[in-house]
């Protein structure tokens, strides 16, 4: 039930860095040898992380406190860096592989978490480069995050409040710690609110959006398990589902912020951006000149393709002296679902009122 969280927002401005002492201070409370050990802001690599979830002896939990997740991003954009498939396969099962060399270096049975911090700016320059298609980012919970109040002298929690929450935590963490396996289920009343929204969940998305939420099902049933689990209880009652299921519309939300309409493709970006920006749209010369002749003709096809494809652009023909001219133009699905919601409604009596 490990998860990676990613924390978007302004660098300085959205605290993203001063949220995490009040969170250190409360697990210090509940596993101090945990929180100075096993917790690392350490540069991440492929070799390092493998060393040290491989380790024979001791705890092989690890918390990577990843404050500048830009450069992660950017060490697993190498071609050759190993970084990427070994995250991948920590949150699927906590077995990891990789080759150095002629030797083989695996561990197993660690459970690795991850908490990033991100521009918006530097997410989107770097996340659809590399790892928006691969399953890296549908394996994170993205948040837009800001700061909630304005605290000219800073904030604290009160010592008394972090102290009854770090009872309760460690609660859990003793109730979990005294069972060998814990196999959860859901009640009644939650199996038949996931059967509800499991059709919504598991619903394929296209585009960038799609990329980075394409593991719903998968992040609602851990953030589920985590809430009964903390009720030190194996079983998955309404309020669990409900909560899992308020925090994943959340990230969904953020999500939708954060990528919108990007296709995960620089060529197709670009041109649907500048689609959106002219309102009757642009030629294949206009949309050419875009690049300055830096992409090539076969390359701004295939965009306009997959553009088209997804339902966010279309094309038509103008006629006008000469040959016809094909205009591209963004398609507005607001726009679209509201004159389809119009149609679909029966016209009203001229004698009600509109």
């Amino acid at each position: 039930m490990n998860l990676f969280v990613v924390l978007v927002g302004e660098s300085s401005k959205a605290r993203k860095g001063t949220s995490w002492n009040q969170i250190a201070r409360l697990f210090a409370e509940v596993d101090q040898t945990w929180a100075e050990n096993r917790v690392t802001s350490a540069r991440l690599t492929a070799r390092g992380l493998i060393g040290i979830m491989g380790q024979q002896a001791g705890d092989r939990r690890l918390l990577v406190l990843a404050e500048e997740l830009v450069s992660v991003l950017h060490t697993m954009g190498r071609s050759r860096s190993q970084l990427s498939p070994l995250l991948r396969c920590a949150w699927d099962s906590g077995t990891l592989r990789m080759l150095d060399r002629d030797r083989l270096m695996q561990a197993s049975g660690g459970h690795l978490s991850l908490i990033g911090h991100i521009t918006q700016r530097e997410l989107a320059e770097s996340l659809h480069r590399t790892e928006a298609h691969n399953g890296f980012a549908n394996r994170c919970l993205w948040a837009c995050v800001q700061r909630s109040q304005c605290l000219p002298d800073g904030g604290n929690v009160d010592p008394q409040q972090l102290s009854a929450i770090a009872r309760g935590l460690t609660r859990a963490v003793e109730w979990a710690q005294g069972q060998s396996e814990i196999l959860f289920r859901r009640d009644p009343a939650a199996a038949q609110l996931w059967n509800d929204h499991y059709a919504t969940l598991s619903q394929a998305r296209s585009g960038l959006h799609g990329a980075a939420t394409g593991r719903a099902e998968a992040q609602v049933l851990r953030i589920s398990a985590l809430y009964a689990a903390l009720d030190c209880t194996s079983i998955i009652q309404l309020p669990h589902l409900q909560a899992a299921l308020a925090l994943w519309d959340y990230c969904s939300e953020s999500a939708v912020s954060l990528f919108g309409a990007c296709v995960g493709d620089s060529v197709a970006d670009r041109i649907l951006e500048a689609l959106l920006a002219a309102e009757n749209g642009l030629t294949r010369k206009q949309i050419r000149d875009l690049f300055h002749g830096h992409v090539s003709s076969g390359s701004i096809d295939l965009a306009l393709e997959k553009l088209s494809s997804l339902g966010v652009a279309a094309s038509r023909f103008i006629s006008g002296r000469g040959r016809p001219t094909i205009l591209w133009s963004a398609i507005d699905h607001q726009d679209q679902e509201l004159m389809e919601k119009e149609c679909a409604e029966p016209e009203q009596s001229s004698a009600e009122p509109t």
